[in-house]
Parts: structure tokens; sequence; C-alpha cells
């Protein structure tokens, strides 16, 4: 399942909980808006975000140093708070991967939906 969300679409009103995380975006639009708001208060992040580093955010996913690993995961909240944080829409396909690597360390991700590969990362990150 494709989620999209036009860049000017206005932040939804909502505080429901269930309807922010436990809908069928599974959270990724309440990510989205969020890195929008993080680009409003953090130019300097999102100017880096823009120029294609994988940056540090609240979900896994970012790069800060490089790894290593050759298989670092992060999971589709992250891939949703940076497209909003770079001023993207919101363009996700729940069934795919996406893989993306940090132009300030070089290391690939692979972003996913896929809990246990992001479960075993976890591990191998250090």
């Amino acid at each position: 399942m494709r989620i999209y969300r036009n860049i000017s679409e206005p932040k939804r009103q909502t505080t429901d909980y269930d309807v922010l995380w436990n809908g069928e975006d599974q959270g990724l639009i309440t990510s989205w808006e969020t890195g929008r708001d993080k680009a409003k208060s953090d130019p300097e992040l999102a100017a880096r975000a823009k120029n294609g580093e994988l940056v540090m955010l609240g979900w896994k996913g970012g790069v800060d140093k490089p790894l290593k690993t050759k298989n670092k995961y992060g999971g589709l909240l992250y891939v949703a708070m940076w497209q909003g944080l770079r001023g993207e829409n919101l363009d996700i396909d729940l069934e795919s991967e996406i893989r993306m690597i940090c132009t300030r360390t070089g290391v690939p991700v692979t972003y996913t939906s896929n809990v246990k590969l992001l479960c075993a990362s976890e591990e191998s990150d250090d």
C-alpha cells in the first residue's frame, strides 16, 4: 500500500492517538508532519537532510559515523520524517524497501517495515 501526501496539504488537527499512530498509514503521516515541523525549528538540520545526509532523528535510520557493518537497516518512519524535513511530499510504499546512501558518511541504509531486520540490526549498528 502506498502512503502519499502532498507537501502543500495542511497539518492534520486531530490529537486522537489511534488516528495518528494506528491508522492505515501506520504513523507515517504523523512522522512526516513532525519532520515538516522540525524543518521550521531547525533549518540547519533540514539543509543537511536536503544535501542527502541521513541525519539523526527520532527513528532508527540516521547515520552519525561510518560503520563497520555493510547492512544498516532503518524504519519507514525515519524515511517519512526525513521526507518532511526535506520539504518533500510523503511518498512511501509499505511493501517496498528503500535504499539510500548517506552523503556525509557513505553508509548505505535499507529502510524497511520488516521488524525482524530492524531488531537484528540493533546489535550490529555499534
